[in-house]
């Protein structure tokens, strides 16, 4: 889904430090009543299970939640079928988070700075986007999931729209997606418990180094293709291949023909006593896109990009569990880009990119290399009950090669070898007073913290920000 988080991708990273208002927000939120947590309202209608069956924390799956995805949201009974449900059941979900937020950056391009550059800080009452959920089955083991999403000013977009042959051949093994939809990653972006502009994403599914023209291998976009899915009965083993367009899930064909990615991971889970069961894994997503593009008075062309270049991102995940209360979800990466895409070669339809890699160009300056970078990622959980769990997570991305190396010949010059790097912080709580059949509600609290090398727009100095976000997370 595209929450606030999504929306807030190409926003300035921005800072935030108020100790009266947190106060008063704090307390504001921890005054409620204390009732039983049942399972999302869309699901929970049908099946009628607790929301701790299937989420450690809404919307956060647990084992059990997660098998009960790969089966194709069916238990494998009787009321599967929608022969079965009442009429009047209407699988729909909807979710919107009214809010408050306090957002600043130390370096934002003004007019009116000297150097070009001042802190702004702002704050105040808001709204996030709004999700409009749907989905179930169609039939046993024909299953579907359609989700439009707006902005918060009510701009709709959608953001997932698939439908999935399940158990092919009466085999878990083979299921088949086709349409738009989250990659198969371990830890899901989809499901994230944080909701601020940089803490409610993934930064390490997000990264594209300074400069860099390459948006196609952002792993946290939903993105258009085909998936070939499988998992043992009891989901202990499982895996995903998926052929996608290289378009960044953006639809109508806009970049050019002949460009694909894959994505492909797979994982196992074991018993580790009374601690659980820990998951390990790992994926890969490497493709082509393209870097050149006709014109029309100077305008690319849509569905014109040619002169495909390569890029990859692969990595370790592992979900380890200290008993009931605690667990922790790590996962690694390594990227690197084409030395075409590092020299700002790529979505030009986007404007994302500043070359134009057409025929008898002026091609790479000397010294020019592949951008590479290695990531990791952190995230501890506490669930202190099933109605509320305290969380944190650290982010740090540290380029290994920069596109502008030793020897390079390029305006500019070769770039320091900490460009680029981005280190964050986010720690937070989620309170569920309830979560009935009917409705869910959480209060929310959560702070952010990043620090980006060379970020800041007119001096390409160090760029800090941070966001204060209190708000009421609900659907119904």
């Amino acid at each position: 889904m595209r929450m606030w988080a999504q929306s807030q991708l190409s926003q300035k990273r921005q800072r935030a430090n108020s100790i009266l208002a947190a106060a008063f927000a704090l307390f504001f939120l921890v005054v409620a009543s204390s009732q039983s947590a049942n399972a999302i309202p869309a699901f929970a209608r049908k099946y009628g299970l607790r929301c701790s069956a299937c989420h450690e924390s809404w919307p956060m799956l647990n084992f059990f939640g997660q098998k009960f995805k790969d089966n194709g949201y069916q238990l494998m009974n009787d009321r599967d079928a929608p022969i079965w449900q009442n009429p009047g059941y209407w699988p729909v979900t909807f979710r919107m988070i009214p809010l408050w937020h306090r957002v600043s950056t130390d370096k934002t391009a003004t007019d009116q700075s000297a150097s070009g550059e001042q802190k702004i800080t702002s704050e105040g009452f808001d709204l996030s986007g709004l999700d409009f959920h749907t989905g179930g089955t169609l039939e046993k083991n024909l299953s579907f999931y359609l989700l439009p999403s707006s902005d918060s000013t009510g701009a709709f977009h959608f953001e997932t729209v698939m439908a999935r042959l399940d158990n092919v051949g009466g085999s878990p093994w083979v299921n088949v997606k086709l349409g738009k939809f989250e990659l198969d990653n371990l830890l899901s972006e989809k499901r994230i418990l944080t909701l601020t502009g940089n803490g409610g994403i993934y930064q390490l599914y997000h990264f594209i180094p300074l400069g860099d023209g390459n948006v196609f291998g952002q792993m946290g976009d939903n993105q258009l293709g085909v998936e070939v899915m499988g998992h043992s009965y009891n989901d202990r083993t499982r895996y995903s291949v998926a052929l996608l367009s290289s378009n960044d899930g953006t639809t109508g064909l806009p970049y050019g023909s002949h460009s694909y990615s894959t994505f492909i991971t797979a994982s196992q889970a074991f018993d580790v006593g009374r601690l659980g069961v820990d998951r390990v894994g790992f994926y890969v997503m490497a493709g082509d896109a393209p870097t050149a593009w006709l014109t029309n008075g100077g305008a690319p062309i849509p569905g014109s990009g040619t002169e495909n270049k390569g890029y990859s991102r692969e990595g370790f995940v592992g979900q380890f569990y200290f008993g009931q209360h605690a667990d922790v979800t790590v996962v690694t990466q390594h990227g690197e880009d084409s030395a075409w895409f590092g020299q700002g070669y790529g979505d030009l339809i986007d404007g994302v990119a500043i070359h134009n890699n057409t025929p008898g160009g002026p091609g790479l300056p000397a010294g020019s290399r592949s951008p590479t970078w290695n990531g990791v990622l952190i995230e501890p959980h506490y669930v202190v009950s099933p109605q509320m769990i305290m969380l944190g997570r650290y982010e740090t991305i540290r380029m290994s090669q920069q596109a502008n190396g030793s020897g390079y010949a390029g305006p500019g010059g070769a770039s320091p070898s900490d460009f680029g790097n981005i280190s964050t912080y986010t720690l937070g709580f989620r309170y569920n007073p309830i979560m009935t059949s009917r409705a869910g509600f959480a209060y929310h609290a959560e702070y952010n913290w990043l620090h980006w090398d060379g970020a800041s727009p007119v001096t390409q100095t160090n760029l800090n920000s941070s966001e204060l976000l209190l708000g009421f997370d609900f659907d119904f």
